[in-house]
């Protein structure tokens, strides 16, 4: 018998035993989906002083960075997304993404136009919106509702560690409450809306205990969706002066898989996982050098949990989503 055919995993029709997003994706728009990066033009609150300035320590200018299309249109923007992803795959069901930066730090007008100019590209089947739970004004979330009701949205928010001396050391600008604030704000005012947060593991003085704790955090609120990042450290970031002055080792890989195995095994098996480590832009990256094999990282977090005999929420003790 297969792992396949073995998979204790009910969200699952492969040998992934996490609730991946490509199933996701495949069961609710019945086929497969790409997402097309955009870049809107915002700023976040922690560069521009609002909350802080020079953004988080490992930012080397948003999430995704300042995309090199950001300062054409956004329909030209997708119109090129869409030529690059055409040469690897053929899609015609697509999800613009909003990326760069914080795209809800704006006023509620500018919001709506532009949820509304995206909606209307060509093949758009949701939206991404990529933002910060501290940007999430009633206003904001009116808006969002108002739009997810002609077309789903999903808005994703940076936590990254649901530690506040962590949060305070990185610069992130807010701490857990605020985020668990902004978070139940959005849940309550946008229903329709589907949430997910990121986490990164890896950060500064951070023990495999806070990234699990930060795991159960995150399993507490239930959100729909869970991004698992790797620290990467990227030059000309704070981080980066941090590590070639040797007073940040990154995370190692053994350690890193083992990790996110245990954060899997917190995770109720509903929350669908978008992605279990991320990619560095190589020519920026200082370390670790591992991660830039990531299939070979994906592929041994799916041998670890096969070796335990485990898969996502077999240790969740949180209730599930109706």
């Amino acid at each position: 018998m297969s792992q396949a055919e073995n998979n204790p995993f009910e969200h699952s029709d492969t040998n992934k035993r996490y609730h991946t997003y490509e199933y996701y994706l495949r069961k609710r728009f019945f086929g497969k989906c790409a997402k097309i990066p955009l870049d809107a033009g915002f700023t976040c609150p922690n560069i521009d002083g609002t909350c802080g300035v020079g953004g988080c320590i490992y930012c080397s200018g948003g999430s995704g960075a300042r995309l090199s299309s950001g300062l054409l249109p956004l329909e030209e923007q997708y119109r090129i997304g869409i030529e690059k992803m055409s040469k690897k795959w053929n899609v015609e069901k697509l999800i613009p993404y909003l990326q760069a930066y914080t795209n809800t730090y704006t006023s509620p007008d500018v919001l709506e136009k532009m949820l509304r100019e995206v909606s209307m590209f060509k093949g758009a089947v949701m939206i991404d919106v990529a933002t910060r739970a501290d940007c999430l004004s009633d206003e904001i979330v009116a808006v969002l509702h108002k739009c997810s009701k002609e077309i789903p949205i999903t808005v994703e928010l940076g936590l990254q560690s649901a530690k506040d001396e962590t949060a305070r050391l990185i610069n992130r600008g807010h701490d857990f409450n605020t985020f668990a604030e902004g978070f139940n704000r959005l849940r309550k005012g946008a229903p329709n809306v589907k949430i997910g947060i990121h986490i990164i593991n890896g950060l500064p003085g951070e023990s495999r205990e806070d990234m699990k704790n930060t795991a159960g955090s995150v399993a507490n609120l239930h959100p729909d969706l869970v991004k698992i990042h790797l620290l990467h450290v990227i030059r000309g970031t704070k981080l980066g002066q941090w590590y070639e002055q040797g007073k940040y080792i990154p995370m190692q890989r053994q350690e890193y898989i083992e990790t996110v195995c245990d954060q899997l095994e917190l995770l109720p098996p509903d929350i669908v996982v978008e992605r279990v480590t991320g990619d560095g832009i190589a020519k920026e990256l200082l370390a670790p050098e591992w991660s830039k094999k990531k299939v070979t990282v994906i592929n041994d977090i799916d041998k670890e949990l096969y070796r335990r005999n485990s898969y996502q929420g077999k240790l969740c003790k949180c209730r599930m989503q109706n």
